[in-house]
């Protein structure tokens, strides 16, 4: 009988087996079967879930890799190990949410005296975070335009501990240039951070690029499936990273462990969604430019982005799946157009096999100050696409209908009004 442990294969047949570490394998083959396979004899292909909250210590004081779920976790740890490995990094960082990976990430860099610059383009709630609840615990925060790394440049200052950046921004697209902004950083003490959220290491690589954290809500295009929320970080640098993990520990934002086994499996999937994801808005996009409804289709694949050098130079394999439109009516004609809409769904989020619509001026992005939404290019004719996975013609045959909906909603609207105008001066007299 063979000496091999795979029944399965002759001591002659069998080829030169690799080492067991695969870290050296690409990115999308780690994240199906991490940077060690699971190819123990009788061993699940699929991580369990550990439902457990404390764990056996064999005696007081010894090492042991679990004790107490608020701290760690297997199966939590072995998410954290796949996505620390699709971007060559260690072990990443699994939260309850987005928001409270941000958090944390605030509380390891900032404290009462120290300055945060922030894109003014971000998320509604990274704003909230630190406009409101940071704020008056003597954080200060300066929200720049980080589309612009002079400007970046110019808003650091000694007690700058933290630059938080959010490329391409939430929802207008803007690009910032994560190379470019870590050169500034990197002279001045400052810990650059990247919200990676729309892109994923699918197809935009923060850490190569210079940053030292990036910043993600799994609940969108990782876990990709609109059934968790979790959050993560990653990075490079060992104190950081055992920082991060101490007040994660501290503050008990760990994401749960049936939450880390579905976003496991979402990350399994991750490079072939986006780059299918991306496929579709682009051809949504093309679809919808130049309509009358619209004012502008935003979106980094068109050939028109102004920012166009930029998205070919900082991703790879595609450009997401967003795409933004402005309706040149205003509020009504969005309005109009998401209620138009019957293969889409009107709701908050995105990045899951279903596409969503999104109206960032009363949904995502309320809580933000009207002026800091004017400024960020979040019109109330503003709508954000999330470009699932269903057929890309019946994407475009819904959306295109909609938008003429919204037209023609929008255009009776205006000339009947300049009708019955016109009817009023006639009947004068």
């Amino acid at each position: 009988m063979s000496s091999s442990t795979d029944p399965f294969v002759s001591s002659q047949s069998q080829p030169e087996r690799k080492p067991a570490n695969m870290h050296p394998a690409r990115a999308a083959t780690r994240a199906v079967h991490g940077r060690v396979p699971r190819r123990g004899h009788g061993a699940p292909l699929l991580a369990p879930i550990v439902q457990g909250a404390t764990f056996v210590q064999e005696e007081p004081g010894a090492a042991c890799a679990h004790t107490y779920s608020r701290a760690s976790n297997p199966t939590v740890a072995e998410l954290e190990d796949r996505l620390g490995a699709f971007e060559d990094a260690l072990p990443a960082l699994a939260f309850a949410s987005g928001l409270a990976a941000t958090q944390v990430l605030a509380l390891a860099c900032l404290s009462a005296g120290d300055h945060a610059v922030v894109g003014a383009a971000s998320y509604g709630g990274t704003v909230r975070l630190f406009a409101q609840i940071l704020a008056p615990l003597g954080i200060r925060t300066s929200f720049v335009d980080a589309s612009d790394a002079r400007a970046v440049a110019t808003a650091i200052e000694p007690r700058t501990r933290l630059v938080l950046i959010e490329t391409p921004a939430n929802p207008a697209l803007s690009l910032a240039d994560i190379a470019a902004i870590a050169a500034v950083t990197r002279g001045s003490g400052a810990l650059l951070a990247v919200d990676n959220t729309f892109l994923t290491a699918a197809i935009q690589r923060p850490l190569d690029l210079g940053a030292d954290v990036t910043l993600y809500s799994t609940t969108k295009w990782i876990e990709g499936h609109h059934a968790t929320i979790g959050g993560a970080l990653v990075t490079r640098d060992e104190a950081l990273r055992t920082r991060l993990a101490f007040l994660r520990k501290s503050l008990g934002c760990i994401q749960a462990p049936f939450d880390a086994w579905l976003t496991l499996q979402g990350l399994k999937t991750l490079a072939l969604r986006m780059e299918a994801h991306s496929e579709a808005a682009l051809r949504v996009a093309r679809a919808a430019h130049g309509h009358p409804a619209l004012a502008r289709v935003i979106y980094p694949g068109l050939d028109d982005f102004p920012q166009r050098a930029l998205a070919l130079r900082q991703h790879r394999g595609g450009h997401g799946g967003i795409v933004t439109v402005d309706l040149a009516g205003g509020r009504a004609a969005a309005t109009a157009f998401v209620r138009a809409l019957r293969v889409v769904t009107l709701a908050e989020s995105l990045g899951g096999v279903e596409t969503l619509a999104t109206h960032p001026e009363t949904m995502t992005h309320g809580d933000v100050p009207p002026a800091q939404r004017a400024a960020t290019g979040i019109t109330p004719g503003l709508v954000r696409l999330s470009i699932g996975l269903e057929d890309p013609e019946d994407l475009v045959d819904d959306i295109v209908g909609a938008l003429d909906v919204a037209h023609d909603v929008v255009h009776d609207a205006v000339y009947g009004a300049a009708s019955t105008a016109a009817g009023e001066v006639t009947n004068v007299g």
